[in-house]
């Protein structure tokens, strides 16, 4: 047994069951996968910069950008053989029926986590992130601009900073029920509270990150946690923007915040995420769910319906190997 049913991404807005490579270490047999819809999308449609195809490259990815490749990196599965045999781990992998990888590379969900939640590690761990980059404090005025998966999240978290004021912010009117279920305020782009002390950008827009700039107060920090792809964005620097000496500052998950490099590693911060997954009330992000065999036929739509948050793939049994 070397290879496995995967999705490929083939050629833009084309995709296919191929054969993944099983690789190498422990067996584990997937039972979901979650698609990150922004960076999925940039994936799927060709999109992904010339300077960061070596940044990009995911565990287990296979193929190179922008087509042939298959790529994702959500997973969670059961363990197949061994002593942790049943044991249910999240990994970084791709859309892919089984695989193997090395035990450092598996991380066992916490007791609580249903393997249907956790497909959402990935970018609770980004979001934690992100609120450790801009220095969000208890009491703060905050806004989170974007209420998709990676915004609904961050608002999240800010919201249990003590006495901490936030307030997600999208154009859809249907998120506000996402946002007082998550413990947050909704507000739409013309109507969001000025003079904040932090901003989260997370959009992935023009317009998100000049409601951004003009929602900072002085001295404020605007924080950009989207990924744009290729291409420019315009960014409207005029007005009160030196005067407030704002700072824009950019945040990836790819590395531990200097602040914190001393003491957390990669895998506690994941294992972080994983135990922040716990809540319930976190279900409400999964937005829909296909059975692995459908997705070839449902990725494009998924990718580009707005009301996509986290959409779940199933992985109903171990799958043939090929």
């Amino acid at each position: 047994m070397t290879h496995a049913p995967a999705l490929w991404c083939v050629g833009p807005g084309r995709v296919e069951l191929r054969p993944g490579a099983l690789g190498e270490g422990v067996a584990v047999d997937m039972l979901y996968t979650g698609i990150s819809r922004g960076t999925e999308r940039l994936v799927f449609e060709g999109r992904v910069p010339d300077s960061e195809t070596d940044r990009m490259r995911g565990p287990a990815m296979e193929g190179d950008f922008p087509f042939p490749v298959k790529y994702g990196y959500c997973a969670v599965g059961r363990v197949a053989e061994g002593a942790l045999a049943g044991r249910a781990v999240f990994a970084l992998h791709p859309h892919q029926a089984r695989f193997r990888l090395p035990q450092s590379a598996l991380t066992f969900l916490p007791e609580g986590l249903p393997p249907g939640r956790a497909v959402l590690a990935a970018n609770m761990e980004t979001a934690l992130t992100l609120l450790w980059d801009s220095g969000a404090g208890a009491g703060d005025r905050i806004a989170v601009i974007g209420a998709g998966v990676l915004g609904a999240l961050t608002a999240y978290l800010a919201a249990r900073l003590p006495g901490a004021e936030v307030t997600l912010v999208d154009t859809n009117h249907d998120r506000a029920p996402l946002a007082a279920l998550l413990g947050s305020g909704f507000a739409a782009p013309d109507t969001v509270p000025g003079d904040c002390d932090v901003v989260f950008h997370l959009s992935a827009s023009a317009a998100g990150l000049a409601t951004a700039i003009a929602s900072a107060g002085p001295e404020a920090v605007v924080l950009e946690g989207s990924w744009y792809g290729a291409g420019t964005t315009q960014v409207p620097l005029g007005g009160a923007f030196h005067s407030r000496r704002l700072r824009i500052v950019g945040s990836q998950v790819g590395q531990i915040p200097p602040a914190r490099a001393p003491r957390w590693t990669h895998a506690r911060r994941l294992a972080k995420a994983l135990e922040l997954l716990t809540d319930p009330a976190l279900d409400v992000l999964i937005s829909g769910e296909t059975a692995f065999a459908d997705l070839p036929a449902r990725y494009g739509a998924i990718l580009s319906d707005p009301a996509t948050l986290c959409h779940r793939i199933r992985y109903d049994a171990p799958q043939d190997a090929l």
